[in-house]
Formats: structure tokens, sequence, C-alpha cells
């Protein structure tokens, strides 16, 4: 009977798929501090991509609007009722378009990470599986891409694709693809090592040996088994791509204002009011960038803290209880070595102590 209820039993204790999700797994393993700091990059983070798909209901003007039925905006206008966060130089709304900016923030980050993981995953797979001179040459390139700046490369990069005329998807296409050069080397590496570790347990060679193809082998038994890491270095990397958008916004190579909204364009816009006493065209701007990058990192430190068994294991031990010192009192010793209680040994014939 144990041995028919055994597989039952082991069918139950299957871990549902809520419980197998990135954030939601990573969520549930987390307690006091790491939870509120998990919780708070999520809800910011939800927060910023509510406002970028959300901007065409929540912006009250168009990202290029300059007037209002029939009104004009003025340019550097303080804050009022027609223009809650006032308006930029060029005459446009500074709350419309940092909520424009969002939803041109997730575009690039989205075009960014989907490009680097494909590429990433494929050439980190080929590399860790089949070894040899294709996994030397992938190396040394992925080593010597790390020697490139990641913002002049984007320099470089959006210059050769919008040939100076950015408009909404060349800036997007221009920034991705830059930063997508950037991140291929991270994504490559950590598949890489995750590859050369698991074609080497059995079950690999086994399907190896029964004659499985190769290209079911890589994506049945191990690509599944080699992404544990990608949601950590994703959240990491997102924050990053967001910094470089907003790089190339401020030296001037990013979307032209007539195109999209951007947050780094608008901030080198405003460099010179707030010499003049004009702070509302800068701040905004300023503190989406902030924000978002916070939310962002927050959910990645998270994530990479909880992902680490080290960082779990000593932070369990942090919180467990102190041992109890205090017991209750052992009975006597029964052993024969145990002296006897009662009173003092006496004195052998020897003069030895019995």
């Amino acid at each position: 009977m144990t041995d028919a209820t055994t597989p039952a039993a082991l069918t139950e204790r299957k871990v549902p798929l809520r419980d197998r999700l990135p954030i939601v797994s990573h969520l549930r393993r987390s307690v006091g501090l790491q939870r509120t700091m998990l919780v708070i990059g999520l809800v910011i983070t939800i927060v910023f991509v509510l406002v970028a798909v959300l901007a065409p209901v929540l912006a009250p003007y168009g990202f290029a609007q300059q007037e209002a039925n029939g009104v004009k905006f003025g340019t550097q206008q303080a804050p009022s009722a027609m223009n809650l966060l006032g308006t930029t130089v060029g005459g446009y709304d500074v709350l419309s378009r940092v909520i424009w900016g969002a939803q041109t923030a997730l575009l690039v980050i989205l075009c960014a990470i989907v490009f680097s993981i494909f590429l990433g995953i494929f050439l980190g797979l080929v590399s860790g599986y089949f070894g040899g001179w294709i996994d030397r040459i992938l190396v040394v390139l992925a080593d010597a891409i790390y020697a490139f700046p990641s913002l002049l490369l984007a320099i470089v990069m959006s210059i050769a694709i919008t040939r100076g005329q950015s408009t909404l998807w060349g800036g997007i296409l221009a920034t991705a693809i830059s930063i997508t050069v950037v991140f291929v080397p991270q994504y490559f590496r950590v598949i890489r090592a995750e590859v050369v570790r698991v074609k080497a347990e059995p079950f690999v060679e086994s399907a190896r040996v029964i004659g499985v193809p190769t290209a079911r082998i890589l994506l049945r038994h191990v690509l599944r088994n080699s992404t544990r890491s990608l949601p950590v270095v994703v959240t990491l990397n997102a924050s990053e791509a967001l910094l470089t958008l907003a790089g190339l916004g401020f030296l001037g190579f990013g979307i032209e204002a007539t195109a999209a909204a951007e947050w780094g364009y608008d901030l080198n816009r405003a460099v010179s009011d707030v010499t003049s006493g004009i702070w509302w065209t800068a701040i905004p701007p300023g503190v989406a960038i902030v924000l978002a990058v916070l939310g962002i990192t927050l959910v990645g430190e998270s994530l990479n803290d909880l992902s680490d068994p080290r960082l779990r294991t000593r932070r369990r031990a942090g919180r467990a209880p102190a041992p109890v010192t205090a017991v209750d009192p052992a009975p006597a010793p029964t052993s024969a070595t145990a002296a006897p209680a009662g009173p003092p040994a006496s004195t052998s014939s020897e003069g030895s102590p019995s």
C-alpha cells in the first residue's frame, strides 16, 4: 500500500507554477528589509510601466503640442491650471512630455533587452556546447567589446543609423542596437557558463548516446536548464539602458523633440533655465529618470541577492534564534570513569588514590 501511495504523494508536493515564476518566487522567499526593497522596487517599476502604456490617456496634451483651444502655451511659463508643471523653452507642456517620455524609455528598454537576449543566448549556447575554436574566438570577441565605452559606442551607432536626423523609431533602434552590442557579452558569459555546466550532466549525456538530435538537446535539455540567472541580468541591464538613452539625449544625440518625448533631451534644454531660476523644466524629467532607474535597480539587486545561496544562508543564519544556553541540569554521569558520589576516596595500601 505504501508503494501505491508514493507517486500520489510526490504529485501532490509539486510546486505550483505561481511559486516558480522569477519575481513571485523571490518575493515569497524575501523577508525583512530585503522584502521591503523588493516591494518598493516593484511598485516604482509597475507605476513606470503603467504610465508608459497609458501615456495617451494620462497625458493632458501631445508631446509636441504647443497650444490648446487656440491658445498658445508660451515658453517657460510657470505651473498653472492649463500647464500643471509649466512649459519648456520650446513651448511644450512639461507634464505631457514627462509622461510621453516614459513610453519612449520603455520602448528602448524592451528593444535593447530583446535583441541582447536572443543574440547572447544563441552565441552562449553555441560556444558553451561545442567549444573548440568557436568558443575561443567568441570569448576573445566578448572580452574585446568590454574595451569600448558604452556611451561612446552608442553615440557612434546613433550617428551611423540616424545620420543626424533622429526620428522616433530611428532613435529607439539606434539606442537599442548600441546597447545590444554592449549587453551581448554579458548574456553570452552567463549562458556559456551555465551550458558548460549543464552539458556534463548525465541526462545530457544519455540524450546524446541514444541519438537525440543536437538541436533538440540544445533547446529541450541544455537551454531550459541554463537560464536561471537571466531575470537578474535583465533587470540590472534595464536601468543601464535607460541611463544610456538619457545620456544620448543630454548630449544632443537622442530623439528630436518633434519626433518623441525624451527625458535626456528635455534635461539638455533645461540646463540654461536653472541658472535663471526656472526650476520646473529640469526637475520633473530629472526626477523621472531617478525614480525609474531606482525602481529597476532595487528589483535587480534584490533578485541578485535572493538568487545567491550564500547570501540567503547568511541572512537565515542572522535571523535564526540564538541557541539556548540555560538548560535543565542533566543527571549525574553513570559511566565507569565517573567518580562515585559520597565521601572523598580513600587511599589504597600502596599510597595511590583509589
